[in-house]
């Protein structure tokens, strides 16, 4: 066979069989990182933009700590840089398991502890060992990436809207029905992208409702699981972090948490992350983790359980960061509201923790200076980047159905001076549009 006929026949199986898994050709690439991409070539090009999309920390504005730095620098000088053990190092189990005593009163053994390369892999190894395909698994919207986790696990997905009514986060009413008969709730506060943090008495509810459900389920059914990503919990203003643990200790048997110092040390290259949860569950998960090579680097694990011992670095390291994240946020929701005051479309909600503020940009229906009719969140997005340079992402990136105008604002990667720039050129972008 000649090479022009092995490629004749290639050609041909290609038009009547995908080359690849039938994964590999429904899984959508992630919309986030799409506009991210976007915004980069923008960049390259020479155009002023205020980039709020990426859920990051610009090391220039958000240095990792000190101690941190120091002691990956030491652990690498010093020759760790071979395999670490694949459930993670016992000296960072002790110590993410000494700091949740300390920090949270949560009591976990370092064997209920696993680490991984970052909250991702766990989370996929939560959604691996607990859901089958076919099985339901609820989650709110927005929020940050479970459809797609659902998607790779062949679940059934049950999205839950929540609205601007119950601060963008689910409510026993809201799932009461949505969770019978499923196998995984999944939770996160503060909420990635909106910012906001379940209240004692909300969460609490739906605690009670996975107790409920569980307590009604007949013992040849399988438990219904809540995995509550928490990886923000260190950076809240003027509102205290909840779990569930904490709330209804009974529930521990079926909670799964999720941490990483990627948010709240500002070290999202650093790839350290946690879950805590039942040993049975921990165990397999760690199994999964081992097969996809998901550990954290070694270095980094050394340097981090000798952080996470530090409390009062810990602290003056935290009291600057929330600072200088609350600063920007309240200086952009104070002029997006000046601007709304002022009879501008558009409205915000109060800044209450990540670095995540949610703003509404409600010009479906009106026409830009060219005459060109916004009818879709992609399209007031693409808008706001041509003509004010604010980059931001819609709330369809993170499994909102619903075209209300609603994006997510992060502000870990810009400076004041940029957030100050960037309001009068959106007050003109604003005033623009007509009806």
């Amino acid at each position: 066979m000649t090479s022009a006929d092995r490629t004749a026949t290639l050609d041909s199986n290609d038009a009547t069989a995908p080359r690849l898994s039938q994964l590999a050709e429904e899984l959508r690439g992630s919309a986030i990182l799409g506009i991210a991409a976007e915004i980069r070539a923008l960049r390259e090009s020479g155009r002023d933009l205020c980039d709020l999309t990426v859920g990051d920390f610009a090391p220039a504005h958000f240095p990792i700590p000190r101690p941190l730095l120091d002691g990956v620098v030491k652990a690498l000088q010093s020759g760790e840089t071979n395999y670490p053990a694949s459930p993670g190092m016992d000296v960072l189990r002790r110590a993410v398991s000494e700091f949740y005593q300390r920090r949270r009163g949560l009591t976990y053994p370092a064997k209920q502890i696993l680490i991984a390369s970052g909250a991702r892999p766990l989370i996929y190894a939560i959604f691996r060992i607990l859901v089958d395909p076919g099985d339901r698994v609820v989650f709110g919207v927005p929020s940050w990436n479970n459809d797609y986790y659902c998607e790779m696990t062949g679940a059934v997905q049950v999205p839950v809207v929540c609205g601007a009514d119950v601060n963008f986060l689910p409510t026993a009413a809201l799932l009461r029905n949505a969770i019978r008969g499923a196998r995984l709730l999944s939770l996160n506060s503060p909420l990635n992208p909106t910012g906001t943090l379940f209240d004692a008495n909300t969460l609490a509810g739906i605690c009670d409702l996975v107790l409920e459900e569980n307590a009604r389920r007949a013992p040849d059914e399988r438990p219904l699981y809540l995995m509550y990503d928490q990886v923000y919990w260190m950076l809240t203003f003027g509102k205290d972090h909840v779990d569930p643990v904490s709330l209804r200790p009974e529930i521990a048997p079926y909670t799964v948490l999720i941490d990483a110092i990627s948010k709240c040390f500002a070290a999202t290259g650093l790839r350290v992350g946690w879950a805590a949860g039942p040993a049975d569950v921990i165990g397999r998960m760690a199994d999964i983790s081992s097969h996809i090579g998901a550990w954290a680097p070694r270095a980094e694990q050394i340097a981090t359980a000798a952080l996470l011992g530090q409390d009062h670095a810990i602290d003056a390291f935290h009291a600057k960061m929330r600072h200088d994240i609350q600063q920007r946020l309240t200086t952009l929701a104070d002029g997006l509201v000046a601007l709304r005051d002022d009879g501008k479309p558009v409205d915000c909600t109060v800044p209450q923790g990540a670095m995540y503020l949610s703003a509404r940009f409600p010009l479906h229906g009106m026409r830009t200076p060219d005459r060109q009719t916004l009818r879709t969140n992609e399209d007031i997005r693409r808008y706001l980047l041509q003509s004010a340079g604010l980059a931001v992402v819609p709330f369809q990136a993170f499994g909102d159905p619903e075209q209300t105008g609603w994006f997510r604002l992060s502000v870990g990667a810009v400076s004041l001076a940029q957030l100050e720039a960037l309001l009068p050129r959106l007050r003109d972008a604003l005033s623009a549009v007509s009806v």
